[in-house]
């Protein structure tokens, strides 16, 4: 099912704007004083880039601690060194500010609970609540059963408490290798939830970690950790997606069964689905390992540093999100919509400058040859108080190739012989002659203008139907430009097989000797501009000096729909 976004719903809690089931039961827990304070938290992995559902959960947990005068906090899940790296923390920490929220104090890490946890491991041990287990990975899988079928009991079950206790030291001392060894619940093998069918609680894994070193060499598993350091942190809603509901029972399992300091509850809400997308996060490693993209901050990543280096406004996202909605009902929305929230913010923010990508020279022949004289532009149509700018104007300038047709059809309101058409911010020029090179190909157009259309409207009252844009020739700067499509051309990738079969081999293209205005030679990196009649571009960090480059962030209108009806009635 595709879902479009709708408006927000309205809200008085806090000045929030959002009305949903997880927010409604936070202010029935603060009304009945089943709570006093609201404390949320974000918990990512730190083996990989964050993407666009993560910017769901973000906004959601930081955003309800905000509207209801809460905290939340940022604790890093670093039980697997095998896969995390300190990149991915200090990426992690950059996405959640640029989003716009801060954790201010509350920055935690599983680590630093690690001694705890183990001190629980024993605890349940000592209560013949957990056993060691020898059974390797594959064989406690056949031993679990099925979904129609119990489990059956691992040999090692009926271990003596001693036993176990001194076993499990000797896997924290370092006297067994990975996978010889495992901590498990001792639970329900015949429960029809097979999380609670004596689930793993600890594992070998002898790799340095980026935060404790070698210090250890067993770790928790997420079921195992995530509760108990959300009881010491005294979160009060701890948020998760929609596949750790059979989790949850596992989750107050261990609430109940160990000395914690609080007893936090577990919510659930729908993930977010995108179409032409996608957030697995193996399949986005896959993508960057596999070098089908130069990055984990591709401009045409789902990731949120691929969505800011691509120009995306963090204010769209967050809109967005908000836009979404939380619900319990799984669904995919259509990347459009994420889209429309950002070209609705850039049309209201973005500044305006010109540029032509495919450039075709004009030369005025009536216009003195060595005159160069200032016009005013607007900054923004839509802000009054993005005031105006400077543009030189010359003898010589650069159209769009696609701006000229020699000979047009009817609906071309274009520059074409013989016809007047309106410079932007400048005046009305009429084509007289063009130049061609030994392939036919037009290489320089050549115009008249009226010196009375100053501004580009006509003393007489005159209407001209075509209004084009231009970059004076003298003053134009060359840069690169990166057009960006969806990286896949299926609604759902992979889901006739190979993801990789989906992979859109347009989703890049570069342009070269392109003609911008003068300025954008100093604009910001990481600003979004919008290239009258063009799209919106934002200068790319590679970007030199010498070598401008700017991404393309989105086109003004969207296209997608249309080329791929175009496509399939081509097909048919």
């Amino acid at each position: 099912m595709n879902e479009q976004i709708s408006e927000p719903k309205k809200n008085t809690v806090n000045g929030g704007i959002i009305s949903d089931f997880i927010r409604n039961i936070i202010q029935k827990d603060l009304s009945s004083a089943a709570i006093t304070s609201v404390i949320t938290r974000f918990p990512p992995e730190p083996n990989g880039y964050l993407h666009i559902g993560h910017a769901k959960a973000i906004c959601l947990n930081f955003g309800i601690a905000k509207e209801f005068s809460g905290q939340c906090h940022l604790r890093f899940d670093d039980t697997n060194p095998s896969k995390e790296e300190q990149k991915f923390i200090d990426a992690i920490q950059e996405d959640v500010r640029w989003l716009g929220f801060n954790w201010g104090k509350n920055l935690f890490y599983t680590s630093d609970y690690f001694e705890q946890l183990y001190m629980w491991a024993e605890y349940l041990i000592n209560e013949n609540m957990a056993y060691v287990d020898d059974l390797s990975a594959i064989q406690i899988r056949e031993y679990r059963g099925t979904l129609t079928e119990p489990g059956e009991n691992s040999p090692y079950r009926k271990r003596p408490i001693n036993e176990n206790l001194s076993l499990f030291r000797e896997m924290r001392a370092g006297k067994f290798e990975n996978g010889e060894k495992v901590l498990r619940a001792k639970i329900d093998m015949a429960s029809s939830n097979i999380n609670l069918r004596d689930p793993v609680l600890y594992r070998i894994i002898h790799a340095k970690h980026p935060r404790t070193g070698n210090k250890w060499c067993i770790y928790p598993n997420y079921d195992f950790a995530h509760g108990q350091s959300d009881a010491i942190e005294k979160i009060t809603h701890s948020i998760c997606t929609l596949e750790f509901e059979d989790h949850r029972p596992l989750y107050e399992w261990f609430i109940e069964n160990l000395p914690v300091p609080s007893k936090p509850h577990q919510y659930e809400f729908a993930r977010l689905n995108l179409t032409y997308t996608v957030l697995s996060k193996r399949s986005l490693k896959q993508l960057v390992t596999e070098k089908f993209v130069t990055g984990w901050d591709d401009p045409r990543m789902p990731t949120i540093s691929g969505y800011r280096r691509r120009g995306y406004p963090s204010t769209a996202i967050r809109d967005f999100t908000d836009r979404i909605g939380i619900s319990k009902s799984n669904a995919t929305v259509e990347v459009q919509s994420l889209e429309a929230c950002v070209r609705e913010d850039l049309n209201k923010n973005a500044i305006r400058r010109m540029a032509v990508l495919k450039p075709l020279k004009v030369i005025i022949e009536n216009y003195p040859e060595n005159l160069i004289e200032e016009l005013d532009a607007k900054n923004n149509p839509n802000d009054e108080n993005a005031g105006t700018r400077k543009i030189e104007f010359s003898r010589e300038f650069f159209i769009e190739q696609d701006d000229f047709m020699e000979d047009p059809p009817k609906k071309f309101f274009r520059l074409t012989p013989g016809r007047e058409v309106r410079l932007r911010y400048a005046y009305l020029i009429t084509c007289t002659a063009v130049v061609k090179n030994k392939e036919d190909n037009i290489t320089e157009v050549y115009c008249t203008y009226d010196p009375e259309t100053k501004g580009g409207s006509a003393p007489d009252g005159r209407k001209v139907k075509g209004t084009i844009h231009w970059v004076a020739a003298h003053s134009a700067i060359n840069a690169e430009i990166r057009q960006y499509d969806h990286l896949f051309t299926e609604e759902i990738p992979g889901k006739n097989g190979n993801l990789l079969d989906d992979i859109n081999p347009n989703s890049l293209t570069i342009i070269s000797g392109c003609k911008l205005e003068s300025d954008l030679q100093n604009s910001p990196k990481g600003e979004t501009i919008q290239f009258e009649r063009l799209g919106y571009f934002c200068k790319d960090k590679d970007s030199t000096s010498n070598h401008l480059i700017f991404n393309r962030t989105i086109g003004l209108r969207d296209t997608w729909e249309k080329r791929k009806g175009d496509e399939n009635v081509q097909k048919s």
